[in-house]
């Protein structure tokens, strides 16, 4: 079940799910409009940023690199 992805596309909270920082997208939600969550280095407040392979999302001092976690999800 691999809904949340879509031709290397997928939005910002349901990253933020994807990766296991949340488990809800209202928690999703309330980290991202907090300020809580970087794209490419820069704060972003809408949940629904699409992201795609070559971005960057920091939270809780961890960076994800979006490609890879859609690659490796992607291939099961």
């Amino acid at each position: 079940m691999n809904s949340q992805t879509s031709d290397n596309m997928i939005k910002l909270d349901q990253f933020l799910k994807f990766v296991g920082i949340t488990s809800t997208g209202g928690q999703a939600k309330l980290m991202i409009l907090d300020g809580n969550v970087k794209v490419n280095g820069t704060v972003e407040t809408r949940r629904g940023r699409k992201l795609v392979s070559g971005d960057q999302v920091t939270i809780e001092g961890r960076t994800f690199d979006v490609g890879e976690i859609l690659e490796s999800g992607t291939s099961k």
